[in-house]
This record gives structure tokens, C-alpha cells and sequence, in this order.
């Protein structure tokens, strides 16, 4: 599976456009970051993309505070929501934050950086895949690889050290074409 995280200014279409290509090469699951927009801008471009998603049983989720359509991807520094709706998520940098995640109930994690990211250089140092696997291996709950995998080799190597699958974000809001991108992360 491939969970896609939008940034509007990485994008070389319109984030709906991008979305709409992305679910066509076989992603089903899109988190909304957009955090810096105000919420009714927010609100309506979350509609806009869950309308992309919901045909094919697509789910949305809202980076941060405040659940999507489908439930919410907290950051690693997020509280627990309140009122949890939907399915909930972290990001997670190591075993502390995967085991605070599974203590909470989250319904799975993201673990980055796996490789050097191109959307976040600097961010890091990479886990790299032995230590991915290490961190995988005792997670507790589905753990998808995210940071630098941007080719079919780097993602078939993170499902190998046990992850359920990979995020992305950078390498799809750049494509040209997007679905071919996701097309060559899936399994």
C-alpha cells in the first residue's frame, strides 16, 4: 500500500489533479497536510480530495489536530486527540515514538527517515534499511516506510525488512506523471 502526504507547494499540478492521478496508479489512502492554510480553505480542498477518493473507497486524513473524512495523522509531537474518529496515525524517528504510538492505539505509524529525503534534506540522519527493520520488527502495529522512497528498489527493500507498506510525499506532488510514480512504489 502506498499512503500519499500532499504539499501543495511541491506540486507540479493542482493538488486535486495530483491526488486524482495518484488514485489512478492505485493509492487509496491521502493524508491532508496543508497545515498553513486557514480553515475553511483547509476544509473545502479536504472536500475537494475526498470527492477524488471516495468513488474508489479512498480514505482521507488530516495531518494534525483535527480529523478528516477517515481519521487523522498525528506528528510525532501531536497530544492525543480527544476523541479519537476514524482511523489515527503517527509519525514516528524510533522506538520510543513507535512505542508511544502503540500505547495510545494508533492504527499504525510511519517511520522515517528511511533514506536521505529530498523534501526534507537535512532531516535525519537516515534510519537506513537494517535499522528500519530492527524498528519494524517490534513495532506492535503496521509501520510504512517514509522518507527518500522514491524508486521501486528502495520500496521493495523497506516491504522486505517488514514494512506494510510506504509513504510518500515528495516524489508524487513532483511527478510529472504521479501515477506512474505510486504505479512503481506498489508491490
Amino acid at each position: 500500500m502506498v499512503i500519499v502526504f500532499t504539499d501543495r507547494r511541491q506540486a507540479r499540478h493542482p493538488l486535486p489533479d495530483v491526488i486524482r492521478a495518484a488514485v489512478d496508479g492505485g493509492a487509496r489512502t491521502v493524508v491532508l497536510r496543508e497545515k498553513d492554510l486557514p480553515d475553511d480553505e483547509r476544509a473545502a480542498l479536504a472536500a475537494r480530495l475526498h470527492e477524488v477518493l471516495a468513488p474508489v473507497g479512498g480514505r482521507l486524513l488530516l495531518a494534525g489536530r483535527t480529523a478528516g473524512p477517515d481519521g487523522q495523522h498525528l506528528a510525532a509531537a501531536d497530544p492525543w486527540p480527544q476523541t479519537p474518529r476514524g482511523l489515527v496515525g503517527r509519525s514516528c524517528h524510533d522506538a520510543d515514538e513507535l512505542a508511544r504510538a502503540v500505547a495510545e492505539g494508533c492504527d499504525y505509524a510511519t517511520l522515517s527517515p528511511v533514506f536521505a529525503s529530498t523534501s526534507k534534506p537535512g532531516y535525519g540522519p537516515p534510519l537506513g534499511v537494517d535499522r528500519f527493520r530492527e524498528l519494524c520488527a517490534g513495532a506492535g502495529l503496521p509501520v510504512y516506510a517514509l522518507g527518500g522512497v522514491e524508486s521501486a528498489d528502495r520500496a521493495a527493500a523497506c516491504r522486505d525488512a517488514g514494512s506494510a507498506g510506504v509513504a510518500v510525499m515528495g516524489a508524487v506532488m513532483r511527478a510529472d506523471d504521479p501515477a506512474a510514480v505510486v504505479k512503481e512504489l506498489m508491490p
